[in-house]
């Protein structure tokens, strides 16, 4: 179990060096630049109308406190972006992330051309419209985002509960960080069995057979959410550590889900 869990780690490692590759970083680079773009937008937009309402409702007597009050704000405005940018990453990059996860499980068995098979997955994976991707992500990733909506809800209700329970409600941070890393894997392995139409039922079935080593790699992304500037990386390398777990570990159990 432990040597699963820290081999599942070991993907996000892998993560940051596979978003760095030839041909993978317009992927990673586009969203990431999208959101540098709308968060800055909307901190500047945050800075006039907030200089605006000090104006028009302090005082001049009291001018001196914009120099305590200025910091707040941009402490604040820290404290938001660092909260916010990954959710709305998600948000923004999703229609990237399948290619991005195409392009980089490409990558990954170019690097493994050591066997017949491989070449011809690879000439298979070379002849796909990475477009198309985006038109097959969004067909079937509507009716699995409602699953895994349904999925999330019927078991943070219950966890929600375990805080009002005196005694258990102090390992309930434990018990919701290992959730949130459980939720972060079925996310992020959502795009390289997206890519060939699982749907959210066989996508969950093969995650449980592999339990341990989805929830290392989720637990390590779990890490990166929750430090600062790392978090602004979580997505790609979400993406990348996801494909590379498929690619390298699930894949050999997936022929039976196989849509050809």
């Amino acid at each position: 179990m432990v040597s699963q869990i820290l081999k599942g780690i070991s993907h996000v490692r892998d993560g940051f060096r596979l978003i760095k590759l030839r041909g993978v970083k317009r992927y990673v680079a586009i969203p990431a630049l999208i959101n540098i773009i709308l968060f800055t937008a909307a901190i500047w937009y945050g800075y006039i109308k907030f200089d605006s309402l000090l104006e028009q409702n302090l005082p001049d007597w009291l001018n001196w406190l914009e120099f305590l009050i200025w910091p707040i704000f941009f402490i604040a405005a820290l404290v938001i972006v660092f909260f916010a940018f990954t959710l709305v990453a998600n948000v923004i990059g999703a229609p990237f992330n399948g290619v991005l996860s195409e392009k980089i499980e490409e990558k990954l068995i170019n690097e493994k051309q050591t066997s017949e098979e491989n070449l011809e997955t690879v000439q298979e994976i070379e002849h796909k419209n990475s477009y198309l991707t985006l038109l097959r992500g969004a067909r079937l990733g509507l009716s699995n985002e409602f699953r895994k909506l349904f999925y999330i809800a019927i078991r943070a209700i219950p966890l929600l509960l375990l805080l009002l329970i005196p005694g258990i409600n102090v390992f309930t941070p434990f018990i919701w960080f290992l959730f949130g890393a459980w939720l972060l894997a079925i996310e992020y392995l959502d795009y390289p069995m997206g890519n060939r139409d699982f749907t959210f039922k066989q996508q969950l079935t093969l995650i449980k057979q592999n339990r341990f080593l989805c929830l290392g790699m989720g637990i390590g992304l779990m890490v990166m959410t929750i430090i600062p500037v790392l978090n602004f990386f979580a997505m790609p390398v979400g993406v990348a550590a996801a494909t590379a777990l498929w690619t390298e570990h699930l894949k050999q159990h997936a022929p039976i889900f196989e849509n050809k």
